[in-house]
């Protein structure tokens, strides 16, 4: 019941609200022509429409003649017509706004003006000037995220300036200004933080007490900069491809293409939005349920699943191979008993009396490297066996004067057994396992205390 609610309480967070109004072209863009606009929807009077010129003047001698056209909706009307006077093959962008604030209808792409017969508005040969100019700092640039110094000249403006960002397309929005402060050779003017993404086309308009525009326009591709930041940034940030781009089916070049976005509004709220919304939460949904139904399965595999014998000689059944038939496996397979060197040796004795003398070597494990096979040989060995105390050799004593003790050490048989645990069959011996016998290794002989 918990993930029901939670995805109750996501989907508004998926399915944005329905836009309040569009709007739209009635007529085509065309040089000197009448250019006409309709409002559909519920939106708050009254509306405005704002035209600002993009891209260079298709005239000769980079002959700027267009201007900004500020275009306020009569009363509460739904409807607008004026001159549009800028020459074919050039382009604008178009931003409706009604009372609730700038750029609310949305922002169109850049438009292009078809041709006509008509070339009588504009002076081919008069390039003219915005009321007052503004200017940025860095010149000419604008960072994501970092500052921007907007300044103009106080003795050319009426009132307080105002600024405006618009990107083609996208959202269009006030520039919240900043504390205005005098800089010297930089005028009158106030920092800003541009929380705009890197690579979109930003339109910055500036206006005064004489209306949106008067100051002209300025088109900067914000730049991500050489230390890239990204702290100002939002989910609501502004950006170049927000949805499909409101103003519906108009030409967007000379050749006359026009737009496939239909009738669209606001930018926050317009058709591609909506389309984007839902699949978005179509898919966090999937998501959602995938989720649940992995953590389900694999609690209940986790009840399922049950313990199972592991051979820790032959290894798991999983394993890359099996053993081949009549392998023992490395578990199995005998290990030889290794005998050390040898590290104590006895003096050597000699016979003294008549015969040749006789050497033996001995150590603690044993008179040689060689296993002896028969149990009956002990009594040769012990015969030979040194004794720290006394001392003989093949049964001739040792003369007194070498003696070390007036008694004789009693002897211990010593018998090493090695026991075959595994192995096949043709590897083991014939008969009985063999015995080795080796001499006691006298490291704990004691001296008798005298009285």
């Amino acid at each position: 019941m918990h993930r029901y609610l939670v995805a109750l309480h996501l989907v508004p967070y998926f399915f944005p609200l329905v836009s309040s109004y569009t709007w739209s072209f009635t007529t085509t863009p065309q040089q000197c022509a009448t250019l006409s606009l309709q409002i559909s929807g519920s939106g708050s009077p009254p509306y405005s429409v704002l035209v600002i010129p993009y891209g260079p003047t298709p005239l000769p001698n980079n002959t700027e003649v267009r201007t900004i056209v500020y275009q306020q909706f009569d009363g509460s009307s739904t409807s607008t017509s004026f001159q549009l006077k800028y020459p074919s093959t050039s382009q604008f962008v178009a931003v409706v706004s009604d009372s609730t604030g700038f750029g609310s209808g949305g922002t169109s792409v850049a438009a292009s003006v078809m041709s006509s017969s008509d070339s009588s508005c504009f002076n081919p040969n008069v390039t003219v000037m915005p009321d007052f100019p503004f200017n940025i700092y860095p010149t000419n640039q604008i960072v994501q995220c970092n500052a921007s110094r907007l300044w103009w000249d106080p003795t050319q403006v009426q009132g307080t300036p105002s600024f405006q960002g618009v990107i083609p397309g996208g959202q269009s929005f006030s520039i919240p200004e900043g504390q205005i402060t005098q800089v010297s050779n930089e005028g009158t003017g106030f920092d800003w933080i541009p929380s705009v993404r890197e690579g979109s086309t930003l339109i910055v308009v500036a206006g005064d007490d004489r209306g949106l525009g008067t100051g002209g326009s300025g088109t900067y591709t914000v730049s991500q900069g050489i230390y890239p930041n990204s702290s100002c940034l939002t989910t609501t940030s502004p950006s170049s491809t927000i949805g499909s781009p409101a103003g519906g089916t108009y030409p967007t070049n000379a050749s006359g293409a026009e737009t496939t976005g239909g009738t669209s509004s606001s930018s926050k709220t317009n058709v591609g939005a909506i389309v984007g919304g839902v699949i978005g939460g179509l898919a966090a949904l999937v998501i959602l349920a995938l989720a649940g139904f992995y953590f389900i399965r694999r609690k209940t595999a986790s009840k399922v699943t049950k313990e199972r014998p592991v051979d820790l000689l032959q290894g798991d059944p999983e394993d890359d191979h099996d053993p081949s038939p009549g392998d023992l496996g490395n578990y199995y397979r005998p290990e030889p008993f290794l005998v050390t060197e040898p590290t104590e040796t006895t003096s050597m004795y000699e016979r003294e009396e008549g015969g040749a003398g006789t050497v033996t070597s001995a150590s603690r494990y044993g008179t040689s490297n060689r296993r002896q096979s028969a149990i009956g040989s002990f009594s040769d060995m012990r015969s030979a066996t040194p004794d720290y105390e006394m001392g003989f050799t093949g049964g001739t004593t040792i003369p007194s004067s070498s003696r070390k003790s007036p008694m004789q050490r009693q002897l211990r048989p010593v018998n090493i057994i090695q026991h075959d645990d595994a192995g096949a069959a043709d590897e083991q011996a014939e008969g009985q396992p063999d015995t080795v016998e080796l001499p006691p290794a006298y490291t704990n002989i004691q001296k008798p205390t005298t009285n």
